[in-house]
């Protein structure tokens, strides 16, 4: 059975949404920072798991990404093992992660 699915960023709830014959099925929330996007949580409602949903929220979401030009920050282990899974989205991966990388510096406040 041929399903309408859309993914589209929901700017305002700080997410990709994944929506399946106009049902909210899922979404990917994310941290925006100037230059990148910091993904923090994947879910996909019961009722829609196990079809393949998930997989193609991240995509979208990491198309959206490209299109605008902006690195990732996988932290949630769904985006994170997506992006392992499909190296062609290797290339959006930020070199670090900005919340992290003066976590250990002596002079971190």
């Amino acid at each position: 059975m041929d399903h309408a699915i859309k993914v589209a960023d929901n700017p305002g709830a700080a997410r990709y949404e994944i929506t399946v014959d106009g049902r909210l099925a899922g979404f990917a929330a994310y941290r925006a920072l100037p230059g990148r996007l910091v993904f923090t949580h994947t879910e996909v409602d019961q009722e829609f798991e196990g079809h393949g949903f998930g997989s193609t929220l991240v995509r979208g979401a990491l198309d959206s990404a490209r299109e605008a030009g902006v690195t990732v920050v996988p932290r949630c282990p769904f985006v994170a093992s997506y992006i392992k899974r499909h190296p062609e989205y290797g290339d959006l991966l930020a070199a670090h992660d900005p919340e992290t990388e003066h976590a250990g510096s002596p002079d971190a406040t």
